[in-house]
């Protein structure tokens, strides 16, 4: 399990970018090594500053995708944005060998921390990339912890580590992943497109009996849709955590 930051003022490190992969046309993950780590929880998110030769910084936050694990390498999965001057940079011009500044990590409300309790994972488009974390960190444990994600994505192209989640559905006992898929799906998918609604939550997610930890993840509309529906169909809402980005579903 991680190992959380000591409580303090975060500063300022250098980051090496050691590997570069495509997880989908436009969404890229960078492996970093950091010396002297202090380690994270999953869940938790990273600053990330650009400085331009002229003194012009941009600054964003992206969620860390690994689980922590001894040497001090962290991954990002970057989804490149229309016009963002920073996802572009890091999903089409950084390469390995070159250095990043970063600060974290950053958070202690949206972390899972091991708990016994079945865990309910609701994803929309690069909002699995925290979940992802929180998979890799029971996996990494060989938890026994049920485990249940529902990940929303436009199509087939667009689901970041599709491989990986049907390797660890089938190696990782409890864990169980449903896509649904907004606007194209695989040939022969038993149900057509659309988005996540009563039905795929009450079909694919854990009966609010179950006192479930619930994690919902993705942008601004569809966190809070998908919140209003957890709780209309009984869950504690104090057991629903949220995180979001800007735009809509």
């Amino acid at each position: 399990m991680a190992r959380a930051a000591v409580p303090g003022r975060l500063s300022w490190r250098a980051a090496t970018v050691t590997e570069a992969g495509w997880e989908t046309p436009s969404a890229r993950t960078l492996v970093l090594d950091l010396p002297q780590w202090p380690g994270h929880l999953p869940g938790q998110h990273i600053d990330v500053r650009l400085t331009a030769p002229d003194g012009y910084s941009a600054q964003r936050s992206y969620s860390i995708a690994s689980a922590w694990r001894d040497g001090g390498t962290v991954e990002l999965t970057i989804q490149r944005v229309a016009d963002g001057e920073v996802s572009s940079y890091l999903t089409d011009v950084l390469e390995p060998g070159q250095q990043l500044e970063l600060r974290g990590p950053v958070g202690g409300w949206f972390v899972w921390r091991g708990t016994p309790a079945p865990v309910l994972l609701v994803a929309g488009g690069s909002g699995v990339v925290p979940l992802m974390a929180m998979i890799r960190a029971r996996g990494d444990a060989r938890g026994r912890q049920p485990f249940r994600l529902i990940y929303s994505v436009r199509t087939p192209q667009d689901t970041l580590y599709a491989t990986e989640l049907a390797r660890r559905v089938r190696d990782d006992p409890g864990l169980d992943v449903h896509l649904a898929y907004t606007r194209k799906t695989p040939d022969d998918w038993p149900e057509p497109p659309g988005r996540i609604g009563v039905a795929t939550l009450n079909t694919h997610g854990w009966p609010p009996g179950f006192a479930p930890d619930v994690f919902v993840c993705g942008p601004t509309s569809f966190v809070e849709a998908t919140a209003d529906i957890l709780v209309a169909l009984g869950h504690d809402a104090s057991r629903i955590r949220t995180e979001r980005f800007g735009g809509t579903a």
